[in-house]
């Protein structure tokens, strides 16, 4: 479904809070479909259509626990506000699908990732990692000190997640659109990767190094508003090693001028509010790795679409850099 379709959807969805005749502008459609919503009486919100089967119920209820006491221990995230009946999960059912909606608070701002720019000085850049890594570091400060609620229920970027037979984003090594040399590359690697994953997690830092993360903390899911920072988007939020939170934040910088700048701020501004030893921190190279794989197999579940065929020459590039930089520098 898309366009129109979803738009009607969305109307309907925000019936339930009381809103109707709405002005809606449709911000971003590809995983989940997100919607600036206008009540035409002063307020605007973000309504998000979620990805159909991905989330049940119960894991997005306990995202919006988790989104809760995040606020509650400091940490700015927009929180899902309750339909009229009292939940913040919403359903409209339309073709035998049950559809899922959530609505949050606008946040007036604009991204991170506007802020770091092609043309941004070295200053700059160290400031904005800098925060970067101060936002990673409080929301693992939070997970690890945080009891879940009964019944909480994440998906887990852990060895099966990450490596298995059926990893969260897809078997990443069934890519069509590797050749036989890049195939057999990204096998060694993903062999490799496995041995030393499992090493890391038996050990006391990866054993103190995995938790509650984000999981996408890419700028583009940071909203800067007053000088706050604002994490959004927690579609996949789950359990994970930390060091996959900072791969992540740095893994589309891996090739720029000043990378090292980046990963510099980000681990000092990281390390200003949780520990991160250099016995972790020599286990980055392997989380790029990983989350190398990962987007591989995004585009492999999506082949045929146009995204896809957009990103997978650069994924694939990426992808072998990483293994193979891995392989040179742990041989076996």
């Amino acid at each position: 479904m898309g366009g129109v379709a979803n738009e009607q959807l969305a109307i309907e969805a925000l019936q339930a809070w009381g809103i109707e005749s709405p002005g809606l502008t449709l911000v971003k459609e590809r995983e989940n479909a997100v919607y600036e919503v206008d009540d035409r009486v002063g307020q605007r919100y973000a309504l998000k259509l979620h990805r159909h089967g991905y989330h049940s119920d119960q894991e997005l209820l306990s995202e919006y626990q988790w989104i809760a006491a995040l606020n509650a221990a400091g940490i700015h995230v927009p929180e899902p506000l309750k339909s009229i009946e009292g939940s913040p999960l919403v359903h409209v059912c339309l073709d035998a699908c049950d559809h899922q909606f959530d609505l949050v608070p606008w946040i007036q701002g604009e991204p991170l990732a506007a802020l770091a720019t092609d043309g941004s000085s070295t200053d700059e850049l160290q400031q904005i990692y800098t925060q970067l890594g101060r936002l990673a570091a409080q929301v693992h400060t939070q997970s690890s000190h945080w009891q879940l609620p009964n019944g909480f229920l994440r998906k887990a970027w852990n060895l099966e997640g990450l490596l298995g037979e059926a990893p969260l984003w897809g078997a990443f090594w069934e890519l069509d659109a590797l050749s036989s040399g890049q195939r057999e590359t990204i096998d060694t690697a993903r062999r490799r990767a496995e041995l030393d994953l499992r090493k890391y997690a038996a050990s006391p830092e990866g054993r103190e190094g995995y938790g509650l993360i984000h999981a996408d903390l890419v700028q583009d899911n940071v909203m800067v508003s007053d000088g706050i920072l604002h994490l959004i988007d927690f579609d996949d939020a789950g359990y994970g090693w930390h060091l996959f939170e900072l791969a992540t934040a740095l893994y589309f910088e891996r090739e720029a001028p000043n990378y090292d700048v980046m990963l510099s701020a980000m681990v000092a501004g990281y390390r200003e509010y949780r520990a991160l030893s250099d016995v972790q921190l020599a286990q980055l190279p392997l989380f790029f790795l990983l989350r190398s794989f990962t987007y591989l197999g995004w585009v492999h579940e999506r082949k045929g679409s146009p995204v896809a065929a957009d990103l997978t020459p650069m994924l694939i590039t990426g992808c072998l850099r990483e293994a193979r930089s891995y392989l040179d520098q742990n041989p076996a």
